[in-house]
This record gives structure tokens, C-alpha cells and sequence, in this order.
């Protein structure tokens, strides 16, 4: 073949072979953010053309906290005082955005409490049923119907946690319980916190109960609402049974957003379990007040979260007995343990864990 005939068609060939075109994105402009901050609380409105939702990231030192919105709005409360950033994307897609920055400051006042102003509230009626106990919190101190624990219960309360607990990490005030978890050293222990108990006061069998409370956050922080039964001091646990209406272990990931209602008990001298977990499509237990709740008769136990089930066990079997007995409430935030793992650098302290009230009904 000549040369040059084959060199003229190779050319050709080259010339008429064309790439696919890849779509054309059109990102959105003009983005604009407006910013509010009210008290503990920064509110953010974003505009721009040609979005189809926006991402909201507000960042304290290593810890940050993302909200989607469809309507360009995201409100945030801060739960220490400090200097917040806040990016603002304005997404065609999770990968094509324009983006804003911006810096405010937020002072969460010292005697005020730095709870969040925004949540789901239960009611105080259920058909067929009668509030026969509550705390509201109002005042400036606990009511008799709480004791306390003291001390790391000779080992982390068989956790191998790493507070501990004290009378004084708490106060009442706005209408509110605040139990707060300090990085401090205190008789060996790194951190203290406070645990609450209605042992020897206060129990109950079967019933409603709602607590509505916002939650802390972080890597090691471990709050819970949690029961025990009255009989524990003879029996002692897991045969006296547990009954785990909220925890949460914080942490990156889904961590911060889910919280796990559980049961334990003794099968055949062995230690058993049962739970479920709920987890929120964004932000974090901390952003505002929800309300954990178990509903408990002689069949069942029902979790709720803010009225909408995620988890039920039956304990109507002989050998679920245990939970056909009077338990009492514990309240507490632990630090570090087994489950959580220690605090990182990502911790943030002091954290803070508000309870709005608590309700019995039967």
C-alpha cells in the first residue's frame, strides 16, 4: 500500500472519530446568606438561582454539624459560647455547588441556660390514661424524689467509664434539669458528671413514660434514661432486669443522631438482650428537644421516639418475669466506657445534657 495513501486515510480517520460530550451542568449563582444569631441560636437564610437545595455546615474548632434544606433555611443552637463558621453550598447536586462562608460569633450567657428553644413536646393527656408522677423541673433545686449516685461504683459502674460521678454536676434552672460532664480531675478520675436515681423513692409497674430532653454530643459521651429493678439489691443485676428507655454514644458518623432503647435480663443464668435504634436523617440529638418514651404493660415494652415507634419486645415468656416488677429511674451522662470508647480530640467540654420534664402515666 503507498505511504502516503495510508497516512492521508489514518488522518482522516483521527479527524472523524469524536469524544462523547458530556452533559453541561448549570451551577446555581448569586448566592446570598443572611445570618441571625438569636441568643444561643444561629439562624441562616440562603437564596440563590437555579438551586435545588442547600447544604448548611456550622463548625466550632473540630466539631461540625451539616443540615440540608430545601428552602435555603437551617437554625442551629449552640451549646457553648465560641466563634462558629458557617459554609453555605447551594447544591445543583452533591457534587456540583457554589459555596459562602461566613463567621459569627455566639455568647451563650452565663446564667441562662443554653438549652435549645425548638423540639417536639408530648402532650399531657393519653386516652385511658392518668399522669400520676411528674417533674417539671421548675425551680431552683431537685425535688425529694431524687437521690444520688456517688463515686465510680469501684470499677465504672462496670463499664470501665472514666467520670466521676459527683452532686454537683447538675442545676435547676429555667425549667429545666441540666446535668453537665466537665474535663476535670477528681479523686483519680479525668471528668466528672452527675447520676440521678429515684431508688428508694420513687418506682413504678408498667405505664407511660416521657422524657423530653436535648441531649449532649461527642466522641465518649454516653448519656442515658435508663431503669433498673427495685429488687437489685437482692437479686441483683441482670435478674432484677433493665429496662433502657434513651442512650446514645456520640461520635462521628450516625453516632451523635441515634439513640437505642433495650431490655436486659437473665435467660437460664446467663445475661440476655433485646434493642432497636433510631437514628435522625440529619443534625444531632444536641440541635434540639425530642421526646423519648417507652409505653410498658404485661405483654410488652414499646419504644417511641418524639410519639413514632422504632422498637417493641415481648415480655409476656416466663422468663421475662423480671419486667412484671416496680423499677426505678436513673438519669445520667457517662464518660468514656466500653461501648463509647474514651473522648478524643474532637471532645468538647463541658457538655451539657438539658431534661425538660419527666411523666408518668398510668
Amino acid at each position: 500500500m503507498n505511504k502516503m495513501y495510508f497516512t492521508s486515510i489514518l488522518i482522516i480517520g483521527l479527524f472523524s472519530c469524536k469524544k462523547p460530550v458530556a452533559p453541561t451542568v448549570v451551577l446555581p449563582s448569586n448566592l446570598v446568606t443572611a445570618i441571625n444569631v438569636n441568643g444561643s441560636e444561629i439562624n441562616v437564610q440562603a437564596t440563590a438561582d437555579n438551586a435545588n437545595f442547600y447544604t448548611f455546615t456550622f463548625v466550632r474548632g473540630n466539631d461540625s454539624t451539616t443540615i440540608e434544606s430545601n428552602s435555603g433555611t437551617a437554625n442551629y443552637t449552640c451549646s457553648v459560647s465560641g466563634t462558629y463558621v458557617v459554609r453555605t453550598l447551594a447544591n445543583t447536586s452533591y457534587t456540583d455547588f457554589i459555596s459562602k462562608t461566613d463567621t459569627v460569633v455566639v455568647n451563650v450567657s452565663s446564667g441562662t441556660s443554653g438549652a435549645p428553644t425548638t423540639g417536639y413536646t408530648s402532650p399531657l393527656t393519653y386516652p385511658g390514661l392518668s399522669l400520676i408522677w411528674d417533674d417539671e423541673f421548675n425551680g431552683t433545686s431537685l425535688s425529694s424524689s431524687w437521690a444520688f449516685d456517688i463515686g465510680t461504683g469501684s470499677g465504672g459502674w462496670g463499664n470501665n467509664e472514666l467520670q466521676y460521678y459527683t452532686n454537683q454536676n447538675h442545676s435547676v434552672n429555667n425549667g429545666y434539669l441540666e446535668i453537665t460532664a466537665k474535663e476535670e480531675t477528681f479523686n483519680a478520675q479525668q471528668y466528672t458528671s452527675t447520676r440521678l436515681k429515684t431508688q428508694g423513692i420513687k418506682s413504678w409497674k408498667y405505664g407511660r413514660i416521657d422524657i423530653r430532653a436535648a441531649l449532649p454530643y461527642g466522641q465518649g459521651i454516653w448519656p442515658a434514661f435508663w431503669m433498673l429493678g427495685d429488687n437489685i439489691t437482692t437479686v441483683g443485676w441482670p435478674s432484677c432486669g433493665e429496662i433502657d428507655i434513651m442512650e446514645m454514644i456520640g461520635g462521628a458518623g450516625a453516632n451523635d443522631r441515634t439513640v437505642h432503647g433495650t431490655v436486659h435480663w437473665n435467660e437460664n443464668g446467663s445475661h440476655a438482650q433485646f434493642g432497636n435504634s433510631k437514628t435522625l436523617p440529619s443534625g444531632k440529638f444536641a440541635d434540639e428537644f425530642h421526646v423519648f418514651s417507652i409505653v410498658w404493660n404485661q405483654n410488652s415494652i414499646t419504644w417511641y421516639l418524639d410519639n413514632v415507634q422504632y422498637n417493641t419486645v415481648d415480655i409476656s415468656p416466663a422468663n421475662m418475669s423480671a419486667f412484671k416488677e416496680k423499677f426505678f429511674l436513673i438519669f445520667n451522662m457517662a464518660v468514656g466506657g466500653n461501648w463509647p470508647g474514651n473522648p478524643d480530640a474532637s471532645t468538647i467540654f463541658p457538655q451539657k445534657m438539658y431534661v425538660d420534664y419527666v411523666r408518668v402515666f398510668q
